[in-house]
């Protein structure tokens, strides 16, 4: 599987979450398209199929991730 550069994924992670505190999803069309073309081109560069998973295989593939995440812990 081609891997995305570790510069694409930082970049679209940080677009993503940036939009998700701003609860994007809950704003106009052109906004809510945006969050929807990211988490789609995360899914795509991660090879996963929902944004959660992808996020996550997208922090693996960051320079310093842990090697273990603890993402999926639950509190």
């Amino acid at each position: 599987m081609l891997m995305a550069h570790p510069v694409v994924l930082r970049n679209l992670v940080e677009q993503y979450e940036t939009l998700a505190v701003l609860h994007a999803e809950d704003g106009g069309a052109g906004v809510r398209q945006r969050m929807e073309d990211l988490a789609y081109s995360l899914c795509v560069a991660t090879g996963t199929r929902d944004v959660d998973s992808a996020l996550v295989a997208a922090r693996h593939g960051l320079p310093g991730a842990r090697v273990q995440d603890d993402s999926l812990l639950t509190a």
